[in-house]
């Protein structure tokens, strides 16, 4: 037991120092559940290093310091190089769903039920993961990078923040990491993949009420 241990140390000690080295934004877009995970899976060799979209090419750069490997492109798959950006809801459009709140892995999103939400800036970290789960489309992304420093605007600060928010985020909701993962730049963080069967009458009522839930708004935008 004791050269388990042993073997898996510097195994932990390497996963630390990449997730350090990572943004912390839990965005999913890498493949993995949260930004530790990728970071256990580069250490392992499960993965590569150049899957973060939000540290591109420079976190790739760093990582592979880190790790010893050499330098690799940025995996157009999981991304692009592009500035940091933060979510702002248009507070006019939102209707109360909550959907963005829940999906929210550093609960930067503050309001409550069939009341208009607001983002906290300080605490996004421009995942997008709210996104795809707004009903009315009321959640558009803003460039947030720092013009003097350009597009790589993530500090060490800013990512052990969003670290802690999101180790509160699993303490508060009980969750072991965030889910589901998206595999592909552009696929959705709701869609289901082709070998899961779906149950149809579950599919059928999310949409039902996901209609109703438009049509509200509508009437409301209507002034009905």
């Amino acid at each position: 037991m004791n050269a388990s241990l042993s073997a898996a140390s510097p195994l932990q000690a390497l996963a630390a120092n990449i997730d350090a080295a990572l943004p912390q934004t839990q965005c999913t877009r890498c493949g993995y559940p949260d930004c530790a995970s990728y970071a256990g899976a580069i250490a392992s060799g499960e993965a590569p290093i150049n899957q973060c979209p939000p540290g591109g090419q420079e976190g790739v750069r760093r990582l592979s310091i880190i790790t010893g490997q050499s330098e690799i492109p940025l995996s157009a798959e999981h991304g692009i190089d592009a500035p940091r950006t933060l979510a702002v809801i248009d507070e006019a459009w939102c209707i109360g769903c909550t959907l963005c709140i829940k999906a929210c892995p550093t609960d930067a999103i503050l309001g409550a039920n069939k009341r208009m939400h607001t983002v906290i800036t300080e605490h996004c970290t421009g995942c997008e993961l709210c996104i795809p789960v707004c009903p009315v489309d009321c959640i558009e992304l803003i460039n947030a990078s720092d013009e003097a420093t350009g597009w790589d605007a993530w500090s060490s600060a800013q990512a052990a923040h969003a670290r802690d928010r999101y180790s509160a985020h699993l303490q508060r909701t009980g969750r072991k990491a965030n889910a589901p993962v998206r595999t592909t730049a552009l696929a959705p963080v709701t869609e289901a993949t082709t070998d899961t069967p779906q149950p149809a009458a579950p599919a059928a009522d999310k949409k039902a009420t996901i209609a109703a839930i438009l049509a509200k708004a509508k009437a409301q935008r209507a002034g009905l």
